[in-house]
């Protein structure tokens, strides 16, 4: 008998996806696990009534499970960390609905991973097509893929997607004995702002504590939620996430998770949340009750930068923007996203756009590089790579 032809199902919930058989294809990125994903969507902080309509693909071979996409119908941009609101606005000047369209990607988190999630070119490029013809079957405007790998941004531009660049700052962890090993690499007087900055938090009576697997306890969870919303707050902005959420991580993925508190006086004042696999880390949230100088710097980097060389962990991403992060040692790095849209002149027009962005963000990238706080004789961490 002729093997059955491969089929590509749409799920609109990850609840019903056996979670061994996604996790299988996310592999170690535990930004892409089953836990992760279903704790968005049954918490509510990604779903049809927030404008994240779950769309998953699921590529079948002779019933199995043999690649998968996470794909969202969105009625909004929100939560995405690549900013296509003026591509909206063009739209809807013109008289055309920008919204909805779909979106792969993992719902607020600027983190590279795959998004094609199959081990060969056949069924990732079969991943691709579907989501495609998706698009062109639902009339939306557009088809967005943001923060896939390198490799994954050049399998969508095969067909037919255009690329977008952005940039990051991360760490590299350069087999550094400690913190003190680490600042050694810096030059005079970027060593010495870093260290009053850390002595600034010290003196203020200021102690931290990291909290991983068990140990984050439902009373930290629901620390960590009043910081998370305190920052929200403070931003007079609606905060993504909720308690649930936090505390369905914790059930779900201990292991991945590592908490740091800042203590002062026996009481915790601030804490940042981190996603790691034991080689990356992923700096994902924050919140401070109180406020300090440099308590975020030490919060966010300098305790997350130690616990990284105190783990062997080779790379600490700190998330989307913040060119105050050079100063700390987390260099410029190029993101992707990839990007189709339906209506001709506007593809082009956008094609045009993102020509000449690519070229102004390698000179960004350029002149970000020249600003590395290394010594001049000493090579940035992870040159080498």
């Amino acid at each position: 008998m002729k093997p059955a032809e491969p089929v590509v199902e749409v799920r609109d919930s990850i609840a019903a996806i056996p979670p061994a058989d996604w996790n299988r294809l996310a592999g170690d990125d535990p930004l892409l696990r089953h836990e992760f994903l279903h704790a968005l969507h049954e918490t509510g902080c990604a779903s049809a009534k927030t404008g994240w309509a779950p769309q998953f693909l699921i590529l079948r071979e002779a019933g199995a499970f043999a690649g998968a996409m996470p794909l969202y119908l969105k009625s909004h941009s929100y939560g995405e960390y690549v900013f296509d609101w003026a591509w909206a606005d063009a739209y809807e000047r013109h008289g055309h609905a920008y919204y909805p369209k779909l979106l792969s990607a993992v719902p607020f988190t600027p983190v590279t991973g795959n998004r094609l999630l199959a081990d060969t070119p056949a069924r990732r490029q079969r991943l691709a097509d579907a989501a495609l013809q998706l698009a062109r079957e639902t009339r939306v405007s557009s088809l967005h893929c943001l923060y896939p790998g390198s490799q994954q941004a050049d399998d969508l531009c095969e067909r037919g997607l255009v690329l977008r660049h952005g940039v990051q700052f991360h760490w590299r962890n350069d087999h550094y004995a400690d913190f003190d090993g680490f600042l050694a690499t810096f030059n005079h007087d970027k060593r010495k702002k870093i260290k009053q900055e850390r002595r600034r938090v010290r003196e203020a009576g200021i102690a931290f504590e990291w909290f991983s697997g068990p140990a984050i306890t439902d009373a930290l969870w629901v620390f960590f939620n009043r910081c998370y919303r305190e920052t929200y707050r403070q931003h007079h902005s609606t905060p993504y996430l909720n308690l649930d959420f936090f505390r369905a991580l914790g059930r779900g993925m201990p292991e991945n998770l590592v908490l740091i508190i800042a203590m002062r006086d026996g009481k915790p004042i601030a804490a940042s949340l981190n996603i790691h696999n034991g080689r990356r880390l992923c700096g994902r949230y924050w919140g401070a009750l109180e406020y300090y100088p440099s308590l975020h710097f030490e919060t966010c980097y300098y305790q997350v930068i130690e616990f990284c060389i105190a783990n062997g962990i080779e790379v600490f991403e700190g998330g989307a923007q913040g060119e105050h992060k050079i100063a700390r040692g987390l260099l410029p790095v190029e993101t992707h996203s990839a990007h189709w849209l339906a209506h001709p002149q506007f593809a082009a027009a956008i094609e045009e756009f993102l020509q000449r962005e690519t070229r102004g963000v390698a000179i960004y990238l350029d002149e970000l590089n020249e600003r590395t706080p290394f010594k001049q004789t000493a090579s940035p961490p992870g040159d080498a790579q």
